[in-house]
Formats: C-alpha cells, structure tokens, sequence
C-alpha cells in the first residue's frame, strides 16, 4: 500500500521553532505519522499545547524551551532526543525569519545577524544530530526555505539572501551526507503564521496576496507539514539535495511592501 511508505512508525524527530504556525504543525504531522518529538522554542507555555497534540496522536513529547539563537543551545537538542527516545531520524530546521528592512537600512551586522539565525542554526543542530542518525539507521533532515530566496522583492536583501544560502547550504551538505542522510529544503511561500498576522487581519492586503498567487489563497501549516512528512518518510526515500517548492505557484512576491525609489 502506497500509504505505508508514508509511515514513520517508532522513529524520533528534533523540530525547531516547534510552538507555534509550521514548526507546530510538522511536528504534530510527524507524531501523527508514527514518530516521537523533540519540541523547542522559546515559549514553554506554546511548547506544552504542542506536546498535548503530540501525545493526543499517541506518541512520546519531550519539550525543551530554549532561545534558539544560541548555537550551543541548538546543538544540545540532538543528544537530548537520542537519550529520551533511543534514537534519531529526523530533524526539521524550521526556526528562523528576518524582518523586513530597507536597504539602506539593512546594516552588515543586521545582514550576519539573518544569516546566523537562519543558516547557522541548521548547521549547529544539523552537525550534531549526525553522529545519532548514523547509529541507526541513517535519517533526514529538512530546513524550512523560503520562496524569497529565489525571488526578488524590496526589503528583502537579508532575508532573502540568508534563505538562498540555506537553500545551497541544503544541497553541499546532502552531497557530504550521502547516502546514509538524505537533506532537503522547503521553499515555502505566504503562510497563515503569525509572522503574516498584520496580513490576515487585513482584508485589503489578504485579498491581494490571494489574486497576486496563482493559487489564489494563502497556505496553512499544515500544507508544509505535508511535505515535511513526504521528505522525511520512505516515500521520499530517493529524494535529496532538492528544495521542494511549496508556494501556491509563486514566480515573483505577492506583497509589496511599499519601499519608494532611492
């Protein structure tokens, strides 16, 4: 049966950002396909709604509240899951995001400071989740991209420009990690988190984003969370390097944000 290669039955998984919006939803999507969860955000109150959800599928939730921005922090939550569940399959690098900001604006620290928290975080807990994955069975990491780092739109140069390395740094380490660890990346596009929240209280500029995606609407977690469990199962099994484009359509950004000319 084709839904069984969809199984992740008695494997382990690390999400970061897991509170809330995508990292909530792909880990209750991975408990939901047979795994046990590491969670880790900040917000240990948002962490414990998670692992309720978690634990409503049936499956084991350890919660670690953590700033995220600490690489030593990040990098302890590998050995964390090793020891609770036994084992470690899977690692979704989901936390990151930079906000928008003016070119000139945009100062060198602020442009390292977007690249720390979104490619150096994959790195930290990347490298150390390795050693585990090899004592089984090998497994599969996934870093939430995004479409902006493909496109091209005003205010977006450190955002943007840290989601195109991730983007890369995806596919140099699937080719140092083969073929025990499969690495991919998901190119998401405009999603109901709360980083759109100004967007979806909106009406005007909800409506806009919609007509400007050629989907004509604006995804949810869940839509992500569907591709995290494609790429982190069987069915996904001959699938590495990539970064799978999960954007409603999007050739260009569907917000403008207003920047003038110089």
């Amino acid at each position: 049966m084709i839904l069984e290669r969809f199984a992740l039955t008695d494997r382990a998984a690390v999400v970061t950002g897991a509170g809330r919006g995508i990292g909530a939803a792909a880990a209750v999507a991975l408990a939901e396909a047979g795994a046990d969860v590491l969670i880790s955000a900040r917000t240990e109150e948002q962490l414990g709604e998670v692992a309720a959800r978690i634990e409503a599928a049936g499956r084991r939730a350890l919660v670690v509240p953590a700033d995220l921005n600490d690489l030593e922090a990040v990098g302890t939550l590998a050995a964390k899951a090793a020891a609770e569940f036994g084992r470690l399959d899977f690692v979704v690098n989901n936390v990151g995001g930079t906000m928008p900001r003016p070119f000139l604006d945009t100062s060198p620290r602020f442009l390292e400071e977007a690249f720390h928290f979104n490619v150096s975080t994959a790195h930290a807990l990347t490298r150390a989740a390795v050693p585990h994955m090899l004592q089984g069975d090998g497994g599969a990491v996934v870093s939430i991209s995004s479409a902006m780092g493909r496109t091209q739109g005003r205010g977006f140069v450190a955002y943007g420009t840290a989601k195109a390395a991730l983007a890369h740094w995806t596919r140099l380490t699937a080719t140092d990690l083969a073929p025990r660890i499969r690495v991919n990346a998901i190119a998401v596009g405009s999603v109901a988190t709360s980083a759109l929240e100004i967007v979806l209280t909106d009406d005007t500029l909800r409506t806009t984003m919609e007509q400007a995606t050629p989907l004509r609407r604006i995804g949810e977690p869940e839509d992500i969370a569907a591709a995290v469990v494609y790429l982190c199962s069987p069915a996904g099994g001959y699938v590495t390097g990539k970064v799978l484009e999960v954007d409603g359509g999007l050739d260009r950004p569907n917000l403008d944000l207003g920047i003038p000319d110089l």
